[in-house]
This record gives structure tokens, C-alpha cells and sequence, in this order.
């Protein structure tokens, strides 16, 4: 198993990429700390993880609260004896993000609170369990919007995860000699219920992107996991401050 031994703090892990990120985790041999805003589905992910016969923890946290991020990492480190990888996948998308010039002061301190702040607290809190262990990983998740512009903005998200970019690389060079590698991944449109939510139920919205994307298709949590679980094991030892994008190709579609 390509994570046999390994303790995962993963948030966000109540549904979606998360969840899905738990549950292969669990199967490839890790130990699960499953981390969400709502305690109920945290529960719910460890369920299924028992269920297939791996081990798990459900742990209730805001990620845009240290208290609670302190909280979430002294719970798991205890549960599990330390932590190996931080998976920084909670995020938030909320619909009246919109452009610089109309978007709310509390919407745009909200999305960074838990897109950006989230992860910085996560880091601040997980890394020194990471080195008590000798090394690890940091996995964080920002999107494809952070590497180009749009039409239809959403100024806030795009800039909360162009500043997760930004963090990955400065915690690349700062603990990389320490043996902790930071990596970050930029997904494409994943059908995941913060998609579905916004965008699937409108038609003509839907095919407007699928237009955009070579591999017609969105993409599904599976895709952006897979590229997880490589950076969780030992098969990415030297891959470090890497930008890894999995988006269909939108990204390279000019027309």
C-alpha cells in the first residue's frame, strides 16, 4: 500500500475532494484525521473509511479559526502518534464573489479567511508535527483560475488561491532542507457539490465551459486525488514547490 503508515490530517473531508481524498488515503494504508466545518459529515467520511476497513477520526474545525485549527492538530497528532501530510483542501466559493467592483468587504475577508488563512493555520499548527516525524508533506489545493484570467470574475477565489500558490513556494524553500516537500495542485471545474451547486444546474452556463475544456468533460474528485495520493508517498521525495495542474487542458484552450 503506497501510504502504509502514514497519519493524514485532511480537511475539508466531509464531502466532495475531500472526502474522496480520505477514503483513498484510508485505503491505501494511511490514517485518516478527517477534518470539516460540520461535525456530522466528518462522521460520516469515517464511516465509510471503517467501513472499507481503514482507520479514522473525525474532527470538527474551522479552518479560518486558530483556536480551533490548534485544536484539530494536537487531536489528531494524539489520536494517531504525529502527522506525516497536511492536506489543505477546504475551501470556499461563496456565489457573490464577483468582481473587485462589486463584491463585498465581508465576502472577500471570508474567502481568504478560509481559502487563505485556513491554510496558513493548518501549516502553522501541522508543520512542527511534521518535523517531529522527520519530514512529510504539505499538499495544498488552490485552482486554475489562479493561473489565468476570466471573463466572468470571481475576484476574491481567484486571488485567495493565487496566494496559495504563492505560500506553497515559500514553504518550499523553508522547510525542503527540513525534508517536508510543498506541493500545490490547481484542479479544473470538478464536479463536486460546490460545482454542482453553481453551475451544473444551469445549461447554458455548463456547456459554456464544457466548450472550453478539450477533454469534454468535467472533471471528477478521483482525478485531483490520484495526484494527491502521488504527492502524499514516498514517490514524490524530490518533488518540491511544484505547481501541478489537472484541468483538462482549459488552461491550454486559446479558442
Amino acid at each position: 500500500m503506497r501510504l502504509e503508515d502514514k497519519i493524514c490530517l485532511i480537511t475539508g473531508a466531509g464531502s466532495g475532494m475531500g472526502r474522496a481524498a480520505a477514503l483513498v488515503f484510508a485505503r491505501e494504508g494511511a490514517k485518516v484525521a478527517a477534518c470539516d466545518l460540520k461535525l456530522e459529515t466528518a462522521r460520516e467520511t469515517v464511516k465509510l473509511i471503517e467501513k472499507q476497513g481503514g482507520k479514522a477520526l473525525a474532527i470538527e474545525a474551522d479552518v479560518s479559526r486558530e483556536q480551533s485549527v490548534r485544536l484539530a492538530v494536537a487531536q489528531s497528532a494524539k489520536a494517531f502518534g504525529g502527522l506525516d501530510v497536511l492536506y489543505n483542501n477546504a475551501g470556499i466559493f461563496p456565489s457573490d464573489d464577483h468582481s473587485v467592483l462589486d463584491t463585498e468587504e465581508a465576502v472577500w475577508d471570508k474567502v481568504f479567511g478560509v481559502n487563505v488563512k485556513g491554510v496558513y493555520l493548518v501549516c502553522k499548527h501541522g508543520i512542527p508535527e511534521l518535523l517531529k516525524r522527520g519530514g512529510g508533506s504539505v499538499i495544498n489545493i488552490a485552482s486554475f483560475v489562479a493561473l489565468v484570467g476570466c471573463s466572468v470574475p470571481q475576484d476574491a477565489y481567484t486571488a485567495s488561491k493565487g496566494a496559495v500558490i504563492a505560500l506553497t513556494k515559500s514553504l518550499a524553500v523553508q522547510f525542503g532542507p527540513q525534508s517536508i516537500r510543498s506541493n500545490v495542485i490547481c484542479p479544473g471545474p470538478i464536479e463536486t457539490p460546490l460545482l454542482t451547486e453553481w453551475l451544473l444546474k444551469e445549461p447554458k452556463e455548463k456547456a459554456k465551459r464544457l466548450n472550453r475544456i478539450p477533454m469534454g468533460r468535467f472533471g471528477k474528485p478521483e482525478d485531483i486525488v490520484s495526484m494527491a495520493l502521488f504527492l502524499a508517498s514516498d514517490e514524490s521525495s524530490w518533488t518540491n514547490g511544484a505547481v501541478l495542474v489537472a484541468d483538462g487542458g482549459i488552461t491550454s484552450n486559446y479558442f
